[in-house]
């Protein structure tokens, strides 16, 4: 059975204005699904339905064999997991007190987290590669650093499945291929799934070069495309089509490793 499925989804702000429609998707345990399209088109709301935060026009989300519209909180947080594009920093918190809120969920009421959150806590942000970052001031932190501890955050909340809006929408290279050998690990060896929106092409080219099991739905004006894996669906055509430019798809290396080498806009 799939961790999630969305059936027949279709969305709309003001019931005149359809953001998506007709979204029939599944993720199993150990994959990573990438939701690929250019900006505007549906992505980070399709993120929210799924999330639970807007509730769907049509359709609808099956959460470990539950519809999502009956999970409580508790029993939401226990299955799902949510990394943000970004977080504002206003108060001043260490690091591990981030990172152990990821453990809210499973505390008593109105307690304090115990020695074993915090312990789960720090695995996490041993995961992300931030040991020794546990006293550090939230507030201080490098872009970078900041997604890494959303990520330990996610991890720590123990879920089956992640979900992640853009995670590397503001770092520069080095972060985000940092962040990509850590989503790569969380599936390939932790057995996580993910659920991922970008509008970086190359990250699930990425993905499939280091045998992560991915799948792409490739997204423009609120429907899916294609649906397939990384090979399949990022095409030449299906590029021009989506996101209106001409490209050129480059094999190297005895992997045969696949990367898009962008060339000009669509005239």
């Amino acid at each position: 059975m799939a961790l999630i499925a969305v059936k027949n989804a279709a969305f709309s702000y003001d019931g005149k204005r359809t953001v998506f429609k007709n979204i029939d998707f599944q993720v199993e345990e150990g994959e990573i699904f990438c939701i690929i399209g250019p900006n505007g088109c549906g992505k980070s709301t399709l993120i929210d339905c799924v999330l639970g935060l807007n509730p769907l026009k049509e359709g609808e989300i099956i959460l470990g064999g539950r519809p999502l519209k009956q999970l409580k909180p508790k029993e939401l947080a226990e299955q799902m997991a949510y990394v943000p594009q970004g977080h504002k920093t206003t108060f001043a918190y260490t690091v591990l007190d981030i990172v152990t809120m990821g453990r809210t969920y499973a505390a008593r009421t109105f307690a304090p987290p115990g020695q074993e959150e915090k312990d789960i806590a720090k695995d996490a942000l041993e995961q992300v590669g931030l040991a020794g970052f546990e006293d550090r001031e939230y507030t201080k932190l490098s872009g970078g650093e900041l997604q890494l501890v959303l990520i330990a955050r996610a991890i720590a909340q123990r879920s089956r499945l992640l979900v992640m809006d853009e995670p590397t929408a503001h770092l520069d290279f080095t972060h985000e291929l940092n962040v990509m050998e850590i989503i790569a690990h969380l599936t390939r060896d932790r057995g996580l799934s993910i659920i991922m929106a970008t509008h970086f092409l190359n990250q699930a080219y990425y993905l499939e070069n280091q045998g992560v099991p991915t799948r792409v739905a490739l997204i423009k004006d609120g429907s899916f495309i294609q649906v397939g894996t990384p090979s399949q669906v990022l095409s030449q055509e299906n590029l021009e089509q989506s996101f209106n430019i001409i490209t050129e798809i480059i094999t190297s290396g005895e992997g045969e490793r696949k990367y898009i080498l962008p060339l000009r806009n669509k005239r």
